[in-house]
């Protein structure tokens, strides 16, 4: 991977861990121990399936940039769906305050977002060749041109 993605991931992970802490005080406190677990369910999940889907992103773009844009649509597109289906799984259940899970997942999803987000303005990808990579690349591919 290379390191401008590892920057992208680690500068959405570190804020959405945090939010997910202060979800897990906060619906301790409020709503007790299935407030915790609920929390903690919800980040950890935000957490594994948006990671794994740059990870999915960065091997589906590495050999071919061109598909970058439909490549996220689709990466998105599947965590969205995934979550959706983790939410109607645990819809009924007793195992963790239901709201406190929704709520984190939102907050935590969102937060994840913004991370992505201003990691991937910040990273600096170049995407213009320098001129001794333009000369390289020309010597290459019109031999003639040689001096």
């Amino acid at each position: 991977m290379p390191s401008h993605d590892a920057r992208i991931i680690r500068g959405a992970a570190i804020p959405t861990a945090v939010a997910g802490v202060v979800a897990l005080a906060i619906s301790t406190v409020v709503v007790g121990s299935k407030g915790l677990i609920g929390a903690l369910v919800a980040t950890l999940l935000v957490m594994a399936f948006f990671s794994f889907g740059q990870l999915a992103l960065d091997r589906l773009t590495r050999n071919n940039p061109q598909m970058m844009m439909a490549a996220g649509l689709l990466v998105y597109t599947t965590q969205i769906l995934l979550v959706a289906i983790v939410l109607a799984i645990f819809k009924n259940t007793t195992l963790f305050d239901t709201k406190v899970f929704g709520f984190t997942l939102l907050g935590c999803a969102l937060i994840w977002t913004a991370g992505q987000v201003r990691g991937a303005l910040k990273a600096k990808t170049f995407y213009v060749q320098t001129n001794s990579e333009d000369r390289a690349a020309d010597r290459t591919s019109h031999p003639e041109r040689q001096q």
